[in-house]
């Protein structure tokens, strides 16, 4: 089972979240036997990629914190 599914705190895979919501309202039972499960696939590799895109931003943040703090460092002497 899946948390609630909410837009905002999921930009990056907004529009599969819409297509996944809506196969669940035009098809309550067909649900249950796969009908969704080619976009709960999708799903997740995006929720996988949006995770290691912002991994990918704090550790370029934190790179350029120290880049910046060495060259500073680097001023000084």
């Amino acid at each position: 089972m899946h948390p609630h599914l909410t837009l905002h705190r999921h930009p990056m895979c907004a529009e599969i979240i819409e297509e996944f919501q809506k196969c669940h309202v035009d098809h309550p039972i067909k649900k249950f036997f796969g009908e969704c499960t080619d976009l709960k696939i999708k799903l997740d590799r995006c929720f996988r990629q949006e995770a290691n895109f912002e991994e990918s931003k704090k550790f370029k943040e934190r790179l350029q914190a120290y880049k910046k703090e060495m060259a500073e460092k680097e001023n000084e002497s």
